[in-house]
């Protein structure tokens, strides 16, 4: 079926077009796909709060850059520094004094944080769909044919850094390897000096701030409310069952691939049926390869 849609978005002339198109959007679904795969990989457990983490860095982005007048870059670091504080704040207020909790118990609980959050931003910036001015202008431009923003090259550039920091601190660092060996055992890298507790605040830490990033530079093209953050967060979910939950370069393809997919059906079919593409790619790819397209076989508990 993927193939068939492929094939037919190829034969048009805006087949370029969508894939591009889709490749800005997978991007963000990247972003926020790495954010759970980070809590996952190092706490085996998910995180569905992490939609309204995009949200709220959105919203603030907008109060500090729109309703302050605080320049672009200064407002993006405030906002993501508050967003990632928010974050850490929960992991040590909320989960950190669970005992012992089932991952039922904290993935209800991310639940509940997340309708608090939705509540909390209708409370302080109503329902209005607000804008963001474009980093560097929005005036598009052509490429091989296609018509880009100059935000979506924003978009690529920041997720390309992302990844490669990313692989950088899990792959040669000592707390990102720890992180790692926590998840997997915590028993055993606690004799090595590694603490569980600590590598769970760094995962909340660090997918807060992938969360907001990923809504605030999305945010000059898909403008921000908020209850955006629900359908970011089922997206980026879904882009990370894709590529393979808690394997970061699963979450990339996952992202990519998912956006890609939408964006065709978007253009080939009515746009009505571009937001189920996600929900039906979770079933198909849950039923045939849970572990997803880079993952790897692993029991859930």
């Amino acid at each position: 079926m993927v193939l068939i849609i492929v094939t037919l978005a190829l034969k048009k002339s805006t087949g370029l077009q969508w894939i591009l198109s889709g490749l800005t959007v997978g991007s963000i679904y990247a972003l926020m796909a790495m954010g759970f795969s980070v809590i996952f990989s190092s706490t085996r457990v998910i995180n569905f709060a992490q939609g309204e983490f995009s949200m709220l860095g959105g919203m603030l982005m907008y109060t500090f850059s729109n309703r302050a007048g605080i320049p672009a870059l200064y407002s993006f670091i405030l906002s993501v520094l508050i967003v990632t504080l928010i974050g850490a704040g929960f992991e040590r207020l909320v989960i950190h004094p669970l005992k012992k909790p089932s991952v039922i118990t904290i993935i209800l609980i991310t639940i509940g944080l997340s309708i608090f959050f939705r509540a909390a931003a209708k409370w302080i910036w109503g329902t209005d769909t607000l804008a963001i001015a474009p980093f560097s202008g929005d005036k598009p431009f052509k490429l091989l044919g296609a018509t880009l923003v100059p935000q979506s090259l924003w978009i690529f550039g920041f997720t390309l850094l992302t990844v490669v920091l990313m692989f950088i601190f899990f792959n040669r660092t000592i707390l990102g390897k720890g992180m790692r060996a926590a998840a997997e055992n915590p028993e055993a890298a606690t004799l090595v000096g590694v603490s569980p507790p600590a590598t769970s605040l760094v995962a909340w830490t660090i997918a807060a701030a992938l969360g907001a990033s990923a809504g605030i530079i999305i945010a000059p093209i898909k403008f921000v409310s908020f209850d955006v953050g629900v359908m970011l967060g089922l997206k980026g979910f879904a882009s990370a069952i894709l590529g393979g939950l808690g394997y970061a370069p699963g979450a990339v393809v996952g992202g990519l691939s998912l956006g890609v997919l939408e964006t065709i059906v978007a253009g080939v079919f009515p746009s009505g049926y571009k937001d189920a593409v996600a929900f039906l790619v979770l079933v198909i790819v849950l039923l045939l390869r849970p572990q997803g397209i880079l993952g790897r076989q692993e029991k859930l508990e």
